[in-house]
C-alpha cells in the first residue's frame, strides 16, 4: 500500500473537505489520496468542491432507508481504507463503525470533552461556549466510536474567544485557526499508520 484511500463524508459547505484538497495539493498529504466524497444531501457545494479537486462523490441521502449500508457498499467499492467525517452531521452507528474496520476520524467545533456529545454541532457548540462565558474555545480531531465525540483525541487546537464575539464570528475564527490546520495534519498522522499497518 502505497497511499492511504481516504473518503470525506460532508453534510454542507464542505469548508473542511476543500481543507483537505489544499493539503493534497500542497503536498501535505502525503500518505493518503482523497478518493471518495460522500455527501448526506443532494446539490450541497460540497460536492462541487468534490468535482473541483477531481474527487470521485456519490449523494447518499442519510433519511433514505439503509442509508448505512449504502455508505458502506461505496466505501467497499472504492476500496476505501480510512473514513474522515468532514462537517458531517449524522451519528454514525456501532454496527457501521464495527463493520467498516478502518479508522474513522472527526473534527468538532470545541476543545473536548468541552461542548460536545448529542446535540452539539454547528453554530450550537460556539452558542454554548459564549453562554457559558470559556474564554478560550477550539477543535478537536478525534478517532470515532459509539459514543458522539467520544473517541481517543488525535490532535486539538486552542482559539481565543475575544470581546464581542458573536457565535458566527467564533465559528469562522474556530475555522481559519483550528480546524482547517488540524484536519489535514490529522489525517495525514491516520493515513501513515494505515500504510504502516499495512506494510508489517
Amino acid at each position: 500500500m502505497l497511499t492511504a484511500r481516504i473518503a470525506v463524508l460532508v453534510s454542507g459547505g464542505g469548508t473542511n473537505l476543500q481543507a483537505l484538497l489544499d493539503a493534497r495539493d500542497r503536498g501535505e498529504l502525503p500518505h493518503g489520496s482523497l478518493a471518495l466524497v460522500i455527501a448526506d444531501k443532494p446539490g450541497i457545494r460540497a460536492i462541487g468542491r468534490a468535482r473541483e479537486g477531481d474527487v470521485a462523490s456519490a449523494v447518499i441521502p442519510r433519511r433514505e432507508l439503509g442509508f448505512e449500508e449504502k455508505v458502506l457498499a461505496a466505501l467497499r467499492n472504492y476500496q476505501i481504507d480510512m473514513v474522515v467525517l468532514a462537517g458531517f452531521l449524522g451519528i454514525l452507528s456501532k454496527d457501521f463503525i464495527e463493520a467498516f474496520r478502518g479508522p474513522i476520524i472527526n473534527i468538532h467545533p470545541s476543545l473536548i470533552p468541552s461542548f460536545c456529545g448529542k446535540g452539539f454541532y454547528g453554530l450550537k457548540v460556539h452558542q454554548a461556549a459564549l453562554d457559558y462565558g470559556v474564554k478560550v474555545t477550539g477543535a478537536t480531531v478525534h478517532y470515532v466510536n459509539e459514543v458522539p465525540d467520544g473517541g481517543k483525541i488525535i490532535l486539538q487546537r486552542a482559539v481565543e474567544i475575544l470581546p464581542g464575539d458573536t457565535a458566527e464570528v467564533l465559528q469562522r475564527r474556530v475555522m481559519e485557526q483550528a480546524e482547517w490546520k488540524l484536519l489535514p495534519a490529522a489525517a495525514e498522522i491516520v493515513a501513515a499508520e494505515v500504510v504502516r499497518a499495512a506494510r508489517e
